[in-house]
């Protein structure tokens, strides 16, 4: 899978912008504030629909502009079709093969990306939320129906906290509307929690061997799922819908007196040990590089194998953040099967013979040019 062809208008600092890229390594260089994270940034939004940088898709839109757009055509398959997001004061829009998706997880899916930044280092000794969105976006893309039960929870989430504020400040007694709020959203937190445990044993697959081969086979990586409520990988969904009924009841009063949902997916988290040891606690700086890296690299594969083919790869700024024994294994890994798009601000610190293969683009103020091989 691979991306030959992107268009921007109006997006960010692009006025307009119309590249064609190989389907191997394109490395993406200038100085900073000049525009290398947008390109990446849009490759990315069309995947996703939103950015990983902002939650407010204004942002996106050119300053003085009324819209942004981001077309791409996708090589699937041996097939190509085109792909596209407009976002306006309206909304966005996403279209797959020129048709309007009304529902985005009908969208998300058609392209697969695997982006890999600085602030994903930080996936280890970061906040629980970091480690939530991780797992949520590599789900939804080989999974669309997730994006599907994760919005809805989002949605009643913020229903039941309310009516829990309310409900403290004793501007309601309407605890029918909380028993139907509770079991609306746990019927969709059982599907989450029971996906999340099915794709934490596809990441273990690939991601233990990988942190022993960067290792050099000192390591011994464990992932495993922190809930909020006593449940075990092997519970299927009925189990896990009864442990939350149990688990809302017995807790009931202590939410409304605290105004807020204190149980649930948006609660849980990821944990990590290396021979036995909180990599997030007592690691190492380079224990939990590898482990971030072991993670990314784990998810290309993992999407190869329920997708078919390799996603694209996004490596925005994150190679100079790696000493070059990692940086190396990252590029011998992906070398001549994945898609890689690199941006940086010079190749000069790149030693590996991937960067002499490349297509190179200058960009400066928003505008870009292609020079040719490394």
């Amino acid at each position: 899978m691979y991306i030959n062809h992107v268009k921007l208008s109006h997006y960010r600092n692009y006025d307009q912008v119309d590249l064609s890229f190989d389907n191997r390594i394109n490395v993406i260089i200038g100085e900073n504030a000049q525009g290398k994270t947008n390109l990446m940034e849009a490759i990315y939004v069309l995947a996703f629909t939103k950015s990983y940088r902002t939650s407010k898709d204004k942002e996106l839109i050119q300053w003085d502009q009324n819209y942004a757009k981001i077309e791409g055509r996708v090589i699937k398959r041996n097939n190509q079709f085109p792909l596209e997001m407009q976002f306006s004061a309206k909304g966005k829009k996403a279209k797959l093969n020129h048709l309007e998706q009304r529902r985005l997880s009908d969208y998300i899916g058609s392209l697969n990306v695997v982006m890999f930044a600085p602030e994903d280092l930080n996936l280890v000794k970061g906040s629980p939320q970091i480690r939530r969105r991780f797992i949520d976006m590599e789900i939804g893309q080989i999974q669309p129906i997730y994006i599907y039960h994760l919005g809805q929870y989002q949605k009643i989430l913020k229903q039941r906290n309310h009516l829990l504020k309310d409900l403290q400040r004793r501007k309601t007694d309407n605890l029918t509307m909380l028993e139907v709020l509770t079991d609306q959203l746990i019927e969709h937190a059982s599907v989450i929690i029971e996906k999340r445990f099915l794709f934490l044993q596809w990441l273990r697959r690939w991601a233990i061997p990988i942190h022993k081969r960067i290792s050099q086979e000192k390591e011994d990586l464990v992932i495993s799922y922190d809930p909020t409520i006593d449940v075990l990988e092997s519970d299927n969904k009925e189990k896990i819908t009864n442990i939350y009924q149990d688990k809302f009841i017995e807790n009931r009063s202590k939410e409304i007196e605290r105004g807020s949902t204190l149980y649930g997916p948006h609660r849980d988290d990821l944990l990590f040990s290396v021979n036995g040891r909180d990599v997030q606690k007592f690691g190492s700086q380079g224990q939990q590089r590898t482990t971030a890296l072991s993670l990314k690299l784990a998810e290309i594969e993992l999407i190869k194998h329920e997708v078919g083919e390799y996603p694209v790869l996004l490596l925005d700024d994150v190679l100079s953040e790696l000493d070059q024994y990692r940086q190396s294994h990252l590029l011998d890994t992906i070398q001549d099967k994945v898609q890689t798009f690199v941006s940086t601000t010079s190749v000069k610190d790149i030693q590996h013979d991937t960067i002499k293969k490349a297509d190179l683009f200058y960009v400066k103020n928003g505008h870009i040019t292609k020079q040719g091989r490394g």
